[in-house]
């Protein structure tokens, strides 16, 4: 599976991450707000955000989100690395819009995108959410994600071990309806 295309929305574009993204992408993740739910709810300072901008691009799988409407770097998402130990599954995540981006449809857009591109090649595609991330879990529902049952990881951040749960989205639940 090609990690990078170019994903086109009625509203946005994906496009793989670019260096030269860095001014733009900053501008939106500066925002303590966009990360004060999240587990790793420093990402908003520069350094940190550093450190996670440089492992998007040499991880590949990184894209920048356009709003078609202005031009603007809205956000980021990107596709994991396939998991020899979890064939069939892909991961989705490190995913974050402008609080502007926010509700109207934007997160269900982009994330459509990406899972129609990765089933395409997976039978499932998989969402790391932090166990008490309410507004991400949510917002997992609200694309008809499926939480998987006694299947979590725990990751270091900020400094405390975290624990995220795992939802996901089939080929099969993807092709009965449209995401919200």
């Amino acid at each position: 599976m090609n990690r990078q295309p170019v994903l086109e929305g009625d509203r946005l574009t994906l496009r793989p991450l670019l260096e030269g993204d860095w001014d733009a992408l900053f501008a939106v993740a500066s925002d303590p707000e966009i990360w004060a739910a999240h587990p790793s709810h420093d990402r908003w300072q520069e350094p940190v955000f550093r450190a996670f901008f440089a492992e998007a691009l040499e991880g590949g799988g990184a894209f920048a989100i356009i709003d078609k409407s202005s031009g603007a770097i809205i956000g980021s998402s990107r596709y994991g690395q396939p998991d020899a130990e979890q064939p069939g599954e892909i991961e989705i995540g490190w995913s974050f819009l402008s609080r502007r981006h926010w509700g109207g449809g934007f997160n269900a857009q982009f994330k459509r995108l990406m899972l129609a591109h990765a089933l395409e090649h997976f039978e499932r595609v998989i969402f790391q959410v932090g166990a008490d991330n309410v507004i991400s879990r949510k917002a997992m529902a609200n694309i008809g994600g499926r939480l998987v049952e006694g299947r979590t990881r725990s990751y270091e951040r900020c400094g405390i071990m975290v624990e995220h749960v795992i939802f996901e989205i089939t080929r099969e639940s993807f092709a009965q309806g449209p995401l919200a």
